[in-house]
């Protein structure tokens, strides 16, 4: 049987990857959006894990609201990529202030 534990512990494990990956690796802007829905996912597995453990719905509900946050943030920063990719053609982090107005 799977407790509440190995759950928090997977989240766990799943967030600390996410914040190594952004520490590690401040590059590429696709690694990076990848590490921040790493680390919302890790935030929406203790919200299941709470919210079955307590026998109550609310943790499930918020997950739903923070998936459709984490969908939006997706398509906007893919967007910006796009766009920051047909300007200067690279990807780099560290050319993003030069786009400063």
């Amino acid at each position: 049987m799977i407790s509440l534990g190995h759950y928090l512990a997977l989240a766990a494990v799943l967030f600390c990857i996410s914040v190594a990956g952004i520490f590690i690796n401040r590059k590429n802007v696709i690694v990076l959006l990848m590490c921040i829905e790493l680390m919302l996912l890790a935030v929406n597995i203790n919200f299941v894990a709470f919210s079955r453990f307590l026998g109550d719905v609310d943790g499930q509900i918020f997950v739903f609201f923070i998936l459709t946050v984490a969908a939006s943030e997706a398509a906007i920063g893919l967007a910006i990529l796009v766009t920051l990719f047909r300007n200067r053609r690279t990807i780099n982090v560290a050319e993003l202030d030069s786009l400063k107005g």
